[in-house]
């Protein structure tokens, strides 16, 4: 898994340059989630970088959109477009939006923005497929504070009413939101257990551990007769001690110091 873990650092030390030149977006999410995208587009999911509209693909629906850094990131160092537009993050004209906008760029799945979409949308293309008896699975990344969104719950309970076993939900367990920890905003307590009284297969596992995730997703692609949910938990702001586990960074740019300093940890943890 090494290569996974290089893929991994490699996005998150353009994530930091990407927010550094933009100056806005958030940071602390996509850092924490840099080894799940690692994992998914070198190792999970069915794609093409060059064929991005080829038809037997997997699709990853991004529901908490805010995090799109870590998408962006991932697309252009697995070949989607130029590792030089991530530069372009947030600016006049770029085709790289604080949220992703489908159609704007080859590898984006769905527009995302107010949360909770991304969930109901996932869910319409995995009945579709099964519907259609196509083999596409279908994987939407979620935040725990969305899951604060009534429309999660509902998307929750049709696919388990629906027994969409070719749909796997992650949740990026990392215990924080704009407004503080998730727990003082509005606790959700057992995730998981929610999820299995909704007929969910839950699997939970550290967000960072790549041998946890094969035997994840391996899981989950056994399931016949229910949706998957994964919960991962994951250290916001992974891999720079000065982010990690501080909700003021959920949506803060660093500035030059800063960037700096993140981008020589990201380099010894290469070193190591």
């Amino acid at each position: 898994m090494k290569k996974v873990a290089l893929l991994a650092n490699t996005i998150r030390q353009d994530i930091v340059k990407m927010l550094l030149e933009s100056q806005s977006g958030h940071l602390a999410g996509p850092l924490g989630m840099a080894d799940i995208f690692a994992y998914l587009y070198s190792t999970e999911l069915k794609h093409k970088p060059k064929k991005p509209e080829w038809k037997g693909r997997d699709y990853l629906f991004l529901s908490n959109g805010h995090i799109c850094p870590v998408l962006y990131a991932t697309l252009a160092n697995v070949g989607y477009f130029p590792k030089k537009e991530l530069l372009t993050l947030r600016k006049l004209g770029s085709r790289l939006q604080g949220h992703p906008h489908l159609g704007s760029l080859p590898g984006v799945e769905n527009s995302g923005g107010p949360l909770g979409q991304g969930a109901s949308q996932s869910c319409g293309a995995a009945i579709g497929f099964l519907r259609n008896k196509q083999k596409n699975r279908v994987y939407c990344v979620l935040g725990d504070g969305e899951l604060n969104e009534g429309q999660c719950w509902e998307a929750a309970m049709f696919a388990g009413h629906h027994e969409l076993h070719n749909l796997t939900w992650l949740i990026d367990r990392n215990n924080i939101q704009i407004d503080g920890a998730t727990d003082d905003v509005m606790n959700t307590r057992d995730i998981g257990e929610k999820f299995w009284t909704f007929g969910w297969h839950v699997i939970r596992i550290s967000g960072h551990d790549f041998d946890g995730m094969k035997e994840a997703f391996a899981q989950a692609k056994k399931m016949k007769h229910k949706p998957t949910v994964i919960v991962a938990y994951t250290i916001p702001g992974r891999g720079v001690p000065e982010f990690e586990n501080d909700y003021h960074w959920h949506g803060k740019a660093p500035d030059e110091k800063q960037a700096a300093r993140a981008l020589r940890a990201l380099s010894r943890e290469v070193e190591q």
